[in-house]
């Protein structure tokens, strides 16, 4: 029931995501199948534009951005300590894995806390201990997933 569980959590999660498979993937078997009929063009006076976002108060972001402040524990010595930042915005302080560790800067979004790491965009979503597909943290329920095999908890 866990590995279902497990295996759930970790397509929401790749569902969610935002990352682009790599160019060189390959493309679905059945890519042939799916129809190739354009969309209809707009008409020239017919505003395309998406809806504009609903603004969040400030006070609204501020809560939002409290509930990843703090310090989160991982596995093996991995933590993530996430701080605001003067002006807006968060700091985050990690090690990620044995050999690496490192500051960055971040954002609190509606998708999650979202940084860049190396040069890949990452984001950290709000989850339990079994969505991070670690062992150690199975059973907590306040977790940041950043990728399955990769997620820290709060006691």
């Amino acid at each position: 029931m866990k590995t279902l569980a497990l295996l759930l959590s970790v397509a929401a999660l790749t569902a969610c995501s935002d990352r682009q498979p790599p160019a060189d993937a390959a493309a679905p078997a059945d890519a042939a199948a799916v129809d190739a009929t354009p969309a209809p063009a707009a008409a020239p006076d017919e505003d395309t534009s998406p809806a504009p976002a609903t603004p969040a108060t400030p006070a609204d972001s501020a809560k939002v951005e409290a509930d990843y402040l703090g310090r989160w524990t991982g596995v093996e010595g991995m933590y993530l300590v996430v701080a605001a930042k003067p002006g807006g915005g968060v700091t985050l302080d990690m090690q990620w894995d044995l050999d690496n560790k490192g500051m960055f800067d971040g954002s609190v979004t509606a998708e999650g806390l979202r940084f860049m790491r190396n040069g890949v965009a990452e984001t950290a979503l709000h989850t339990n201990g079994d969505a991070t597909g670690l062992k150690y943290l199975a059973g907590k329920q306040d977790c940041l997933t950043v990728k399955p095999g990769e997620g820290y908890c709060r006691d």
